[in-house]
């Protein structure tokens, strides 16, 4: 394939950005700028006979792979389309039985590699940039990522070395990992739960900003980038490349420890957002500055504790960690602050996860009028809020608030992902079942 670019679109040398990607036409708020299919791709192991491992498709019909026993098909079509890719790891899983564990990048990169070796041509995937010449930033490693890096690559060894014969040297792997860390996207599907990880070239090329101007969704393994706000000619278009919930200082050590750059969009320089996001409870005599940092302090670690004890504490201790920080924090912080509502989603995931409905429920409650506010306009974060809580409501027969639910998420769905979305879609027939 030559290179023939993306209509609208042009690459472009971005001052202090190095290169990215701007309109040369108007897009309208909800206009598909571009569509990507993904270079390489891998299902999460979890979503494993939900969706298949082809096309990613979600439904209750799939058929599993004879051998393995372990992926999942719509049909021979799909099960032949991934079978180049399946076959890696078909093997090795009889083989190694239960003992057989890449992570999921370790997975996505044996996958890379086999295209790598198959590819001759730019694919449709790399209209305007090419998968090698995506920023590694080995220079600016620390020796903790260079460890997780060569973790990585020995489990490359250990699980493909008998199925892809001659893996790359040892400086290639190392590359090539730091550039899928710094370039792979996780895909979600309409509530933000993890389906998989891609490598979109294309996409890859968009810079970031905290108040983005483009969404990225997905269609099957293809992601899609529309508009959510007017775009002129000559305008660059801006992704976001983290959640955008948290203060302008935790934003930018974010980006700077995963993506190595120091954010200078309009919303880190101005901080607009920052009072409102660490909003303090009003007390007859208002807290120190030095409670108020001290407090700050405890929240990142105690967020920084749940992320590591939701591999080992059960449900109902991890419920309680949650609830006991929130009694703490919210002795200084006001329920909207965003330390709170961190806390309050994760609660609210252990409550889904217990199937205690009512409890999901109060927690949503609290959470999505805040996020409204957080977040930009047509944010997922506030899409699949409304859409939890929607879903929620109408198990718990609240059939009225369950629709006004559901129309709040339809409104920015049909923005974010399309009209024309089969996620739209479904919203609409739930709405519709209610009638």
């Amino acid at each position: 394939m030559k290179n023939e670019g993306i209509e609208g679109t042009e690459r472009f040398l971005s001052p202090d950005k190095g290169r990215g990607l701007r309109a040369v036409r108007h897009f309208a708020v909800g206009e598909l700028v571009f569509a990507c299919p993904a270079y390489s791709y891998v299902l999460t192991v979890n979503e494993r006979g939900a969706h298949c491992e082809h096309c990613f498709t979600r439904r209750e019909d799939l058929f599993k792979c004879g051998k393995c026993k372990q992926a999942y098909y719509c049909n021979v079509d799909c099960q032949r389309g991934d079978w180049p890719m399946h076959k890696l790891e078909c093997v090795a899983m009889c083989a190694y039985g239960e003992n057989w564990c890449p992570s999921e990048t370790v997975r996505l990169v044996a996958r890379i590699i086999m295209k790598q070796k198959v590819t001759t041509e730019r694919t449709p995937s790399e209209r305007l940039l090419l998968l090698r010449e995506f920023e590694a930033h080995l220079d600016k490693m620390d020796s903790e990522k260079e460890e997780m890096n060569q973790a990585d690559i020995a489990a490359l060894h250990h699980f493909y070395s008998r199925h892809i014969s001659d893996l790359p040297n040892e400086q290639a792997l190392t590359e090539l990992f730091a550039q899928v860390n710094c370039n792979g996207f996780t895909i979600e599907d309409e509530e933000l739960s993890h389906l998989g990880s891609a490598v979109f070239p294309d996409v890859a090329l968009m810079n970031h900003s905290c108040s983005p101007n483009v969404i990225v969704t997905y269609k099957g393994t293809v992601a899609e980038v529309r508009a959510v706000q007017d775009i002129n000619p000559g305008e660059e278009i801006f992704n976001s490349y983290i959640d955008l919930l948290y203060p302008t200082e935790d934003r930018k050590e974010r980006l700077l420890d995963s993506y190595f750059f120091t954010c200078q969009c309009t919303e880190c320089t101005t901080k607009s957002k920052d009072k409102a996001k660490m909003e303090i409870r009003k007390l007859s005599s208002p807290p120190e500055p030095e409670e108020i940092q001290s407090m700050v302090r405890y929240a990142k670690n105690v967020i920084e504790e749940f992320r590591r004890a939701k591999h080992y504490k059960t449900p109902s201790e991890l419920l309680e960690m949650c609830e006991l920080s929130q009694e703490k924090m919210g002795a200084i912080f006001a329920d909207t602050n965003v330390y709170m509502l961190h806390m309050m989603y994760q609660a609210m995931g252990v409550c889904l996860y217990m199937q205690d409905w009512d409890g999901a429920m109060s927690y949503g409650e609290k959470i999505v009028q805040p996020y409204s506010v957080h977040y930009p306009a047509y944010s997922l974060n506030v899409a699949s809020m409304y859409l939890k809580l929607g879903r929620l409501y109408l198990g718990l027969e609240k059939k009225t608030q369950g629709v006004r639910a559901l129309k709040k998420a339809l409104a920015i769905m049909e923005v974010a992902h399309g009209k024309d979305h089969h996620y739209v879609a479904e919203v609409k027939r739930e709405i519709e079942e209610q009638k």
